[in-house]
């Protein structure tokens, strides 16, 4: 069948001036972002594991001729039935539903290559839709290395539309698949599968009960699909079909009592058709493993070495993140008291001098100085991420999740919330049962995000940096401070789901990718937009924070006052001693209630407002690094303040609380209510401070300090 005429443009929008739109669509691991990257270059989060695209992402991009496009990228799904919110935003977009998004002039299908005939399940159903569509085979080097061969001439026969093979991270494809985007390309033919007749029958129905209601001619899939739903209601609503919920519920009623297991018939007569199809196209080797994903997986995913190979993992990413990450870390903080020494040096004393020195540089440069710290962590997660490792995780940790009441999905937001909890409670759009869903974002924050990161940093620095072996201790102290936060997720989750959110369990269908080669490059720009989002952060809101704290522990002035005295006048000063009975009982005097409370706008505010507090004593000396700053604080009867089990103590209530309110605003946003979000913030907080004040008096008990 031809599929090029000069003569006819189809993918064209309905007016000359609008762009034309492409729909980016797939299952779920099949290598959307990344073909979206390489046609638009942008460099949206790839990942080796399913779930990664959580919401539409547009960008732009030109053919060969020169013509400006626009690019959908959606949410993975195996189906235009969806079960989750990112699926529905899938399906909605694909069928016109949504005002803020346009309809898709033409849609891109990709598939993994090596898994084509589960891929093409979606596939069918979109060229169901009477739309212009294109077929990528990404991953094709992985099929030839299978041995196996694709004919996409054929295919494309059988398909009735274009079928590209493409590599989309080597880019390779990619001028061939934008030469079939820059041609005028005729609309595919109607692609209809053979529906079994009792299905047929029940759609006929449908379609009669459309004219009835003066509603025009309905695709035959979308009918199917509200026939196929279990909850034809939302489906109705979805699809904009609502007079159609009482007859949709009365024919699946009818054909429930003629066959039992209707759904599954109707699934597996596609898949049946999708493999008569497919023959042909498709010439097989003899490789009928995986090879070597699947050998490795013998140990990565065993109960006992899975366990041990996950434990080594993780202790090797935290020594890595104190070996190699000190020494950068270091000459910043070196440069940064250079600086603020010569500064203090040329200027004159003055209210300028300090706000520069101490509000800005002793505020924001104390926070900067813990960057290379956090690149280090998101190199390892981004290694663990590309190489497929992580669906191994999800894996091992499935088991103990699901003793806890925990949905298998609920893996990728912890994981993705220990870069940072907003995006691991957007992530929780993945699982489709909504009480699931609440559960997954209520306990999200435990897990130790990076923002954390430059607190513990900070405390080990006090704590350890006099002793020998500091990078081990740290190292340790911090991997057990992540154990911790994932202690406290499961332990909320087993409460939750025995009280507010009783139901069945659900089970993980988890499709473990093949291994692959980490992309450097990628891993690279991933930190660099890390890097740049840190500094950003630091350059905004910590440089605004820094410079109302350094007001606040500046002002009002007492003349004759020493540093100290000042400090202790000061309208901070003034703070803290208020809440100084409140926190007293964990170990915390005013400097840290003051710390406290600013790190509720962000965690790392705690060590901006340590670096503005003790910036402000030193003026008159040489300024030390922080963490020996804050060492030589005390207590009036002359106790260190930042004793071990105070450390220990700051730790852990750092470990259990929730210091974010972007992170509140987002809950907010996702449960659709301030009452899930402030019941998060208050017992959270209410635990960090139970553990810390539990730990502390209990170690004052046995005789520690």
């Amino acid at each position: 069948m031809a599929l090029v005429k000069k003569d006819e443009r189809v993918f064209k929008s309905d007016s000359a001036s609008k762009l034309f739109t492409f729909a980016l669509v797939g299952n779920p691991n099949s290598g959307k972002t990344t073909l979206f990257n390489a046609l638009t270059g942008l460099r949206q989060k790839i990942a080796n594991y399913p779930g990664v695209t959580i919401e539409k992402k547009v960008g732009i991009f030109y053919t060969l001729y020169g013509e400006k496009c626009q690019l959908i990228d959606l949410p993975g799904t195996y189906s235009l039935l969806p079960n989750s919110p990112d699926e529905k935003i899938t399906t909605e977009v694909l069928l016109g539903l949504r005002e803020d998004t346009p309809k898709p002039d033409g849609i891109i299908c990709i598939v993994d290559a090596s898994n084509l005939e589960r891929s093409l399940y979606l596939v069918s159903q979109i060229l169901e839709l009477d739309r212009p569509v294109v077929i990528v085979l990404n991953m094709i080097d992985e099929l030839a290395a299978k041995g196996w061969e694709v004919d996409c001439r054929v295919l494309s026969q059988k398909f009735n539309c274009p079928v590209v093979p493409c590599q989309a991270n080597k880019k390779n494809g990619i001028v061939q698949l934008k030469t079939v985007l820059s041609k005028e390309i005729a609309r595919s033919k109607p692609f209809v599968l053979n529906y079994p007749d009792f299905i047929q029958e029940e759609i006929t129905t449908l379609e009669n009960q459309s004219e009835i209601q003066g509603i025009g001619p309905i695709s035959k899939i979308m009918l199917l699909l509200l026939l196929l739903s279990p909850d034809p209601e939302t489906t109705a609503k979805l699809f904009r079909m609502d007079f159609l919920i009482q007859p949709v519920k009365r024919a699946q009623e009818k054909i429930g009592k003629l066959k039992p297991n209707w759904r599954d018939a109707v699934v597996r007569e596609r898949f049946l058709t999708l493999q008569h199809l497919v023959k042909g196209a498709v010439k097989k080797g003899v490789h009928l493993s995986r090879g070597l994903s699947d050998m490795i997986d013998r140990y990565v995913a065993h109960p006992f070495w899975g366990w041990l190979i996950f434990s080594m993992a993780m202790a090797l990413m935290f020594l890595a993140v104190f070996g190699m990450g000190s020494y950068p870390k270091d000459l910043i903080d070196a440069g940064m008291r250079a600086i603020s020494e010569k500064f203090q040096a040329v200027f004159p004393p003055g209210e300028l001098r300090d706000l520069i020195s101490q509000g800005i540089i002793g505020g924001a440069g104390n926070v900067v100085v813990f960057l290379p710290q956090i690149l280090v962590l998101f190199f390892f997660i981004g290694l663990l991420e590309d190489t497929g490792y992580m669906a191994r995780a999800a894996f091992l940790m499935d088991k103990l999740m699901n003793a806890v009441g925990l949905h298998g999905k609920s893996f990728l937001p912890l994981l993705s919330s220990h870069a940072c909890a907003i995006p691991g409670i957007l992530a929780a759009r993945t699982i489709d049962n909504p009480k699931d869903r609440l559960l997954t974002i209520l306990i999200a924050p435990f897990a130790s995000c990076s923002a954390r990161l430059p607190v513990y940093v900070l405390m080990c620095g006090v704590l350890f940096s006099q002793h020998s072996h500091p990078v081990l201790w740290s190292s340790f102290t911090i991997f057990f401070l992540y154990i911790l936060g994932i202690g406290g997720a499961f332990f909320f989750a087993w409460i939750f789901k025995k009280t507010l959110f009783k139901g069945k369990q659900s089970f993980l269908l988890l499709e473990l990718p093949p291994y692959r080669r980490p992309s450097i490059k990628s891993i690279g720009l991933q930190m660099y937009e890390r890097a740049l989002a840190f500094l950003k952060r630091a350059g905004t809101i910590i440089v605004s924070v820094s410079i109302l704290l350094w007001f606040l522990t500046s002002h009002p002035k007492f003349p004759g006052e020493s540093s100290s005295q000042a400090l202790s006048h000061s309208f901070a000063g003034r703070i803290g001693h208020f809440l100084e009975p409140v926190i007293k009982p964990l170990g915390f005097n005013w400097k840290i209630g003051v710390g406290l409370l600013s790190a509720q706008a962000a965690r790392e505010m705690f060590v901006s407002t340590m670096g503005v507090i003790y910036t402000g004593e030193e003026t008159k000396e040489n300024i030390l690094p922080l963490a020996q700053a804050m060492r030589k604080d005390k207590w009036p009867d002359g106790k260190e303040v930042f004793s071990p089990l105070t450390c220990f103590s700051l730790m852990i209530y750092f470990a259990f609380s929730l210091q974010c309110l972007s992170t509140v605003a987002v809950v907010r946003r996702e449960t659709g209510s301030w009452k899930w979000a402030l019941f998060q913030f208050a017992y959270m907080t209410s635990f960090a401070y139970f553990c810390a004040f539990l730990f502390y008096q209990i170690g004052l008990l046995l005789g520690f300090s």
